[in-house]
C-alpha cells in the first residue's frame, strides 16, 4: 500500500478541518481500506462559542457519509467534555447515546455523529482515523490471529478484544487503552473489527495508517497468503445461456422478500474460482469478514439454488438469537442478498441496482479475506449470536425505518428501445426518476454513454435482427436478474411518399423497424415479463396516424396501425399471464430526432399549411415534448393504470380529427 498524501494537494486546505477532509478522501479511495461508507475520523479543535466561551470540540464524520467524498458538511461537531464524561457512565443504551450525541452537537443541522464518537473522543490524539483494512482483517480473523498481529505489531499497537461497536466498545477501549499505550503505541487494532490510527496531524494519522496496513499485508507476503487467484477474467458473454433460471429465481426470491428485487450475475474468473473450491462450504458459511457488513450481505450466501433451505435455516436463526434478545424483533426479510452458482458465478441481490453493486463489491473483498485467512491456517468469522447482535442492532433498525416509502419501481426493470435520444431517452430518464433499473437499446451508440450508473445499462441493438434482441434481453437479465416492462418506442418516419410512388424497399424496411421488431420484442420478452413479480408491462409506441392518417405516410401509418392491433391480440392472449399492453399515441412532438427540418417542411407542405402552423395545430394550442410522452408512458407502468390493458392513449394536445 502507498501513500497518497501530496503536500501541493494538502496546500489547498487552509485550516484544521480542511486537511481532516482531505485525508479522509485519500483514505476513502483505497477499497481495501474502507467500503460503501464503512470507517471513520476525527479531529478535535478548539472553538469559540457565541458567548466568547472557547470549548474543545469533536468533530467526528457524520452517518450516511461515504469518506471518498466527504465534505466540511459530513463532520458533526460535539462537545468533547460531554463525550468523556459519558464514557465514564457504567452504561448508556443506543437510544440513549444517540440522544446524547445529537443533543450535544453545536451544529443543529450536521449529521447524526457516529456511533464511533466516544471511541474518538477517548483516544488522546487530535486526529484519528478508523479503517477496516483487508489485510488486518485477514490476520485477526484466523484462529490464532491475537498471536499474529502482537507478532506483527509488538507494541506499536493498543489490541482489544471483538466487543460490539457502540457505548461498550467505546468504553472497554476507554478502560484498556491507557493501560496498554506507550511512548511507541501509533495505533490500535480492534479484532475482529478493524484497525486505527491517531496522530497531531492529518498527515501524521494518515502515514501511520499506511504503515499499519504495509505491515500487515508484507506479513501476508512472507506467509504466502497474499496471492489472489491466477487466470483471465471471463470475457462478455454475447450471450448468457441460464438467463430464464436466473429470472425464475429472481422471481421465486421477490416473492419470498414480499418485494421486487434485482440480482446480478458476476461471471468473473475470480468468482468462478472461489465458488469451484473444494472447501466453499466450509470457508463461507462461518459469517461475513466483519460484523457491520451483515447490514448488506446476510450472515451466510446462499450455495446454490435452493432458496426454499435457505429462508429455513434463516428463520431457525433468527429464532435461535432472537430469544434472547432483550426487546421483540420483527424478522426482516429472510432472503439471500449474495448467491454462489456455478452457472451464474457470484450473483449480488439489492433492492436496487445500487445496493446490488455495493454487495458485489463487500463480498470481493470478503473473498480476499477468506482466501487470505485460509492461507495462514483458517478462516474464522465471529460467533453467529455477534453477528446477529449487529444485523438486528437498533441504531440499525432504525436506520432502516428511516428509509421512508421507496420509490414506484424499486427493485423493478425496464426495456426501453430508441433509447439514444428523443422520446426513447425521455423514458429512459422517466424510469430511473422512478427508480427502475433501465436497459435502453438503440442502434445508435451513444446509448451506451448516456448514462453512467448502477442502475442503467445501454446497448448497441439492431431491432431487426432477433438474435440482437435476444442477446439485449439476456445480458439485461445477466446485469439486473429480470424483465418487467417493455416500452417499445424504436422507429423511423420517412420523408413523405404518395402510395404510387411507394417504393418495395422503402414499405419493407418501415414495417422491418416499426412493426417486425416489435413481434419479435413480444415473442422473446414474453417468457422474461411473465416471471416479473409485480405483472409484465409493455408500452408500445404508436401514432396519431392511427385514427388519423395523412397523406403521404402510407408505409408510417401502416406500420403504426399495426402495432396497435398487435398489442390489442396481445393484451387478449397474455392477460392469463398477469402481463398487460397498452398503446400511446403521440402526435406533434417535435424535440425527437425524426423531425428533421426537411420532414416538417414535407409534412406542414402536404397539410397546406406554413412550418409554425403546422407545430400548433392541435386542440389546445400547446407543445408536446418528449418527456410529457416520456411521462406519460412511466405512469402507464405503474398502479393507476394497474387495471387498465389493451387501451389506446392519445397524448396530442387534441387532435380534431381524433376527437
Amino acid at each position: 500500500m502507498k501513500s497518497l498524501w501530496n503536500e501541493a494537494e494538502a496546500k489547498q486546505y487552509t485550516d484544521e478541518l480542511g486537511l481532516r477532509v482531505y485525508s479522509s478522501r485519500l483514505l476513502g479511495r483505497d477499497k481495501t481500506l474502507v467500503l460503501h461508507g464503512g470507517g471513520n475520523t476525527s479531529v478535535k479543535l478548539e472553538e469559540k462559542n457565541i458567548l466568547g466561551e472557547h470549548e474543545t470540540l469533536l468533530y467526528v464524520k457524520g452517518s450516511g457519509w461515504d469518506l471518498e467524498s466527504i465534505e466540511r458538511a459530513g463532520y458533526a461537531p460535539v462537545r468533547l467534555g460531554h463525550l468523556l464524561a459519558l464514557a465514564r457512565l457504567p452504561r448508556l443504551s443506543d437510544t440513549e447515546m444517540v440522544n446524547e450525541l445529537k443533543t450535544h452537537m453545536t451544529i443543529a443541522s450536521a449529521p447524526t455523529p457516529s456511533v464511533e464518537a466516544i471511541l474518538h473522543a477517548t483516544l488522546p490524539y487530535k486526529y484519528v482515523d478508523h479503517t477496516h483494512a483487508d489485510a488486518v482483517v485477514s490476520i485477526t480473523n484466523t484462529q490464532d490471529g491475537l498471536a499474529r498481529i502482537q507478532e506483527i505489531y509488538g507494541d506499536t499497537v493498543v489490541i482489544i478484544p471483538y466487543v460490539m461497536p457502540g457505548f461498550d466498545l467505546a468504553r472497554l477501549c476507554a478502560e484498556e487503552f491507557p493501560k496498554q499505550v506507550n511512548e511507541h503505541t501509533i495505533g490500535m487494532v480492534l479484532m475482529n473489527h478493524g484497525i486505527f490510527s491517531f496522530g497531531d496531524s492529518a498527515c501524521e494519522s494518515y502515514e501511520r495508517m499506511i504503515k499499519l496496513v504495509n505491515k500487515a499485508e508484507k506479513y501476508l507476503q512472507v506467509h504466502k497468503a497474499w496471492t489472489k487467484p491466477s487466470g483471465f477474467p471471463a470475457a462478455d458473454e454475447e450471450t448468457f445461456n441460464p438467463y430464464l433460471a436466473l429470472a425464475e429465481f429472481r422471481h421465486r426470491l421477490s416473492l419470498v422478500a414480499n418485494k421486487a428485487m434485482l440480482v446480478r450475475s458476476h461471471t468473473e474468473y475470480k468468482y468462478q474460482a472461489f465458488i469451484d473450491r473444494d472447501d466453499l462450504y466450509e470457508v463461507s458459511q462461518q459469517g461475513p469478514a466483519t460484523p457491520d457488513h451483515v447490514i448488506r450481505t446476510k450472515r451466510l450466501p446462499l450455495l446454490g439454488r435452493d432458496l426454499d433451505q435457505y429462508v429455513d435455516e434463516y428463520q431457525s436463526y433468527f429464532d435461535a438469537h432472537a430469544a434472547a434478545h432483550p426487546q421483540d424483533l420483527a424478522m426482516l426479510d429472510p432472503t439471500p442478498r449474495v448467491i454462489l452458482d456455478k452457472e451464474w458465478g457470484l450473483c449480488s441481490v439489492g433492492r436496487t441496482a445500487k445496493e446490488a453493486a455495493i454487495v458485489a463489491d463487500i463480498y470481493d473483498h470478503t473473498i480476499d479475506v477468506i482466501t487470505r485467512a485460509t492461507s495462514l491456517g483458517a478462516y474464522q468469522a465471529l460467533p453467529a449470536e455477534d453477528i446477529f447482535a449487529v444485523e438486528y442492532w437498533e441504531l440499525e433498525q432504525a436506520k432502516l425505518k428511516r428509509g421512508g416509502q421507496p420509490p414506484m419501481f424499486s427493485g423493478e426493470v425496464v426495456v426501453v428501445t430508441g433509447a439514444a435520444s428523443g422520446i426513447g431517452r425521455a423514458c429512459v430518464d422517466s424510469f430511473l426518476a422512478r427508480g427502475a433499473a433501465v436497459i435502453g437499446l438503440d442502434i445508435d451508440d451513444k446509448v451506451v454513454t448516456n448514462h453512467s450508473r448502477a442502475d442503467y445499462l445501454g446497448l448497441v441493438c439492431d431491432v431487426s435482427i432477433t438474435q440482437h434482441i435476444s442477446q439485449a434481453l439476456q445480458m439485461g437479465v445477466k446485469q439486473f436478474g429480470g424483465i418487467d416492462m417493455l416500452v417499445l418506442n424504436a422507429g423511423i418516419f420517412p420523408k413523405s411518399c404518395a402510395i404510387n410512388q411507394l417504393s418495395n424497399e422503402s414499405w419493407r424496411e418501415v414495417m422491418q423497424i416499426n412493426l417486425d421488431s416489435y413481434l419479435m420484442f413480444l415473442r422473446e420478452a414474453h417468457a422474461l415479463l411473465k416471471l416479473a413479480p409485480n405483472g409484465g408491462r409493455v408500452v408500445m409506441m404508436g401514432s396519431k396516424n392511427v385514427p388519423a392518417p395523412g397523406p403521404g405516410a402510407a408505409a408510417y401509418s401502416v406500420s403504426k396501425a399495426g402495432i396497435t392491433q398487435l398489442a390489442r391480440i396481445a393484451a387478449l392472449e397474455w392477460g392469463a399471464d398477469n402481463i398487460r399492453i397498452n398503446t400511446l399515441h403521440p402526435d406533434a412532438v417535435f424535440d425527437t430526432g425524426i423531425w428533421s427540418d426537411e420532414v416538417l417542411q414535407s409534412r406542414a407542405h402536404a397539410y397546406g399549411m406554413t412550418v409554425e402552423e403546422y407545430k400548433r395545430k392541435n386542440v389546445l394550442k400547446t407543445s408536446i415534448t418528449s418527456h410529457d410522452v416520456a411521462e406519460m408512458v412511466a405512469e402507464m407502468c405503474g398502479p393507476l393504470f394497474s387495471k387498465v390493458t389493451g387501451a389506446q392513449v392519445p397524448i396530442d394536445g387534441g387532435n380534431e380529427r381524433v376527437i
